[in-house]
């Protein structure tokens, strides 16, 4: 009577003792989960930081804009001379670029020190604050390049005048006035870059957020 063991092929014996278990080439969820939330601080620490560049460049360019009044002696006859002042105030391009710059200085004091305390949690910065951060980013961004520009172009009337609509050019007496203006403004568009740089990273991040779905 044959037994039960030659009763089965040989080849049978061969495809059992090929059956292993396949290893897996995915991390643990414990290590993707503490992956996570170490590159999520990382960029919560980038938003910090940009966010302090943004409040120092936004105050640097009202401390300038403020202080650029200047009193020259105008001549206006032989002998006779009035006393006039350039003002930020005279041009309603830099008064619009002077609330610009309020906004966005006390905005980056707001999100900033939420930032910071996103930092004291586990996984940082949360989905839906990244997303409105892009939000309001990118909303003052374009309030913030619309005003610089709106005040470049009048400084620029300032500095080299317009033939064509007879305004002469203001520099050549006012300069202490026009080289703090003129300040302020590149100060401002630094505002705009760092506003863009925000709005870059946080999109960045989201993006990566999604990607570990």
């Amino acid at each position: 009577m044959a037994s039960n063991d030659s009763a089965i092929p040989p080849h049978a014996h061969a495809a059992v003792s090929m059956e292993v278990p396949l290893k897996t080439s995915a991390p643990p969820p414990e290590y993707s989960a503490t992956r996570g939330a170490g590159g999520s601080k990382k960029h919560t620490v980038v938003d910090v930081f940009f966010r302090v560049v943004l409040f120092a460049t936004s105050v640097a360019a009202i401390v300038l804009l403020v202080i650029s009044n200047q009193t020259e002696l105008i001549p206006v006859a032989p002998g006779i001379a009035i006393s006039r002042t350039g003002k930020f105030s005279h041009s309603p391009a830099h008064i619009n670029l002077l609330a610009t710059l309020c906004t966005a200085a006390l905005y980056s004091i707001i999100t900033g020190l939420i930032s910071v305390f996103a930092l004291r949690k586990p996984g940082g910065t949360s989905t839906k604050l990244k997303f409105h951060f892009v939000i309001v980013d990118s909303l003052l961004l374009g309030i913030m390049a619309a005003a610089t520009g709106a005040s470049g172009g009048v400084s620029y009337v300032g500095l080299k005048g317009n033939s064509h609509s007879r305004w002469n050019e203001i520099c050549d007496t006012y300069n202490t006035y026009c080289i703090r203006v003129g300040a302020s403004i590149a100060l401002s568009l630094a505002s705009s870059i760092t506003l863009l740089l925000l709005v870059w990273i946080n999109v960045y991040a989201l993006s990566k957020k999604i990607a570990r779905r």
